[in-house]
């Protein structure tokens, strides 16, 4: 007897015959096996509805092209309420990409990962701002003003700004075009190697969790400024558990959140740069300020180009979040028409706001001032934003920066936790990360991968043990160079992307939104993002400092070996230009 594909027994079928009721899933049945093939048949459809087909460049490949119901993970293929269960969608992943060439179809990706678009534009525009003005600029500012002078710092963020623009200018192009949650994993993953999209991706998704961690540190010792008898501890516990919770509702939930916390944070430096200018005119505060705090000592450039280099990594954290547009476009309405639009607008606001407030604070506040380098536990909470209204003689204006830097770094932790959770999710489903992550609920969260997210942001509850100083010094260091590691990826991809589809005979004129600057952009970008990281702390290096060295330079190679690793066990190659997928996302926009 042999089951049929409804999961009837028919008669008269020969025993030991094959049963190809599902497309690509060949079964052998024996008599007393009955229980085992509804097993394979649920393991089968969970595959089909996870979205794990592997990608076929013969368009005339049924199987790979159109093998696919619309329902998403967690939810069943005839459309109803539920999920699979949890131990058939993980024989789902590893039966159907365990011989998978380590890339799946755009169509799987944009139908089978189960994520809702519905992030607007104002939504993309201020998770890009949200992610990129946090504690680098409210409070690591002081620290680069200090280290180089304010005109050093100028120079150094200035020139992060321009690697940051056309590192920019390479992501939307792809992104635009192809609009996928995994973003730059997938790019490294098709235009690279499974291997180096691999370690790109696990690197992102560390990047941001261990930032996650950060900003509840920091969020810790902001919240002393007020309640200093208060275990930090107790603070981060319970702001991960709203961050989480924001985010376990929906995409749109979450672009709602961010949008008004993002709003605060720009309002905030929009009125900090009107009174600073107010206040460098003399117009409040007194008199005017002039040009003493920038030839003070050996300033505007203290320390010169070496003072300058060692800031490159400040200012480059300080930027980190803006390649968030790229993650954020898997779930966005208008990808084609929204991702070029933030890249542009959002890449100018934060250069005007991070050069404009660098500014305010070299006028009024001179680079010896000890307060710019506070660095006691107590002291943090004080940035050079609460320094200036203090000098103005606000008083109240303290207790309200705090406030804001508070917002600044709930927000941080709040696109931390969704590009991480995004981007676990993504790897889930292209096998590059357990199945089991690759589960999404009703509402379009991929609530497995937040919850492996969060408990990492739990790591910010070391700092009760460790020392809230040491543990957020650690923290920013791996988190920055990590976030470097992927802007170095981009450039990668980019180039790559670019001929790639060149050479297999489009015309660049055709995608949604072409960088300018090609090929010099991505070129010019890579050196100036390994500059970065070569020269961010080569004082420890010729002082011998061992432990200040390996905080600093962990990062590579660890990436080193999860890209070698893979390499050797999975025995992937890098992928041939005229092999590699170049195809678009078709995305049915909605206005």
């Amino acid at each position: 007897m042999l089951e049929d594909g409804g999961g009837r027994e028919t008669a008269g079928t020969p025993r030991g015959v094959r049963d190809e009721s599902f497309e690509g899933v060949t079964r052998w049945h024996t008599p007393g096996r009955a229980g085992r093939v509804r097993r394979e048949r649920r393991i089968a459809r969970c595959a089909i509805t996870l979205g794990y087909v592997t990608h076929s460049h013969d368009e005339h490949d049924e199987s790979a092209a159109g093998a696919r119901p619309p329902a998403g993970p967690g939810r069943q293929s005839d459309g109803s309420d539920g999920a699979c269960p949890a131990d058939t969608a993980g024989d789902a992943a590893s039966a159907l990409i365990a011989g998978a060439s380590g890339q799946v179809s755009n169509e799987a990706l944009e139908q089978g990962s189960g994520l809702q678009r519905s992030l607007t534009n104002r939504h993309m525009q201020m998770i890009a701002i949200g992610g990129a003005i946090g504690t680098g600029l409210f409070v690591a500012s002081g620290a680069t003003v200090s280290t180089a002078g304010p005109g050093g710092a100028l120079v150094a963020y200035a020139a992060i700004g321009l690697m940051v623009l056309l590192l920019m200018q390479s992501l939307g192009e792809m992104t635009a075009h192809m609009p996928v949650a995994g973003s730059f994993q997938t790019y490294a993953t098709r235009f690279v190697s499974p291997s180096f999209g691999f370690a790109m991706g696990w690197n992102y998704w560390f990047n941001w969790a261990i930032t996650v961690a950060a900003e509840l540190v920091a969020a810790g010792i902001v919240m002393a400024y007020w309640l200093p008898g208060v275990p930090p501890w107790i603070w981060a516990a319970l702001f991960l558990t709203l961050l989480t919770t924001l985010n376990a509702l929906s995409a749109r939930a979450f672009g709602e959140g961010e949008f008004w916390l993002s709003a605060i944070k720009v309002v905030t430096v929009i009125v900090f740069l009107i009174a600073g200018v107010a206040m460098i005119a003399g117009i409040i505060g007194g008199r005017p300020a002039g040009l003493g705090n920038w030839t003070t000592g050996d300033a505007p450039f203290h320390g010169g180009m070496l003072a300058i280099v060692s800031v490159f990594m400040v200012a480059g954290f300080s930027f980190q979040g803006t390649e968030l547009v790229g993650v954020a476009a898997g779930e966005a309405r208008n990808p084609r028409r929204d991702v070029p639009k933030a890249i542009h607008t959002v890449f100018w606001r934060i250069m005007i706001f991070y050069i404009g407030a660098i500014a305010v604070i070299g006028f009024l506040v001179p680079y010896t001032d000890p307060n710019l380098l506070r660095s006691d536990t107590s002291d943090i909470s004080y940035s050079p934003f609460t320094l200036v209204f203090e000098r103005a003689g606000i008083g109240i204006a303290a207790a309200l920066m705090n406030a804001v830097i508070l917002t600044a770094v709930l927000s941080a932790g709040n696109s931390g936790l969704y590009a991480s959770t995004r981007m676990l999710h993504s790897m889930a489903l292209q096998g590059q990360a357990p199945a089991w992550f690759a589960y999404v609920n009703r509402h379009g969260v991929p609530v497995r991968a937040l919850g492996a997210t969060a408990l990492v942001g739990a790591a910010g509850f070391l700092t009760a043990v460790v020392g809230q100083d040491t543990a957020y010094t650690w923290l920013l260091n791996v988190s920055a160079l990590c976030g470097f590691i992927v802007w170095l990826g981009i450039a990668v991809c980019h180039f790559r992307f670019r001929r790639a589809y060149v050479l297999q005979g489009n015309d660049p004129a055709d995608l949604p939104y072409r960088a300018p600057w090609f090929p010099l952009g991505p070129v010019l970008a890579f050196s100036l993002c390994a500059l970065v990281i070569l020269g961010q702390n080569y004082e420890a290096i010729f002082k011998g400092q061992l432990l200040e060295v390996l905080s600093s330079y962990i990062g590579l190679p660890v990436f080193g070996a999860i890209w070698l690793g893979h390499r050797l066990l999975s025995g992937s190659r890098t992928v041939r230009l005229e092999d590699a997928d170049v195809s678009g996302v078709v995305v049915h926009e909605r206005h």
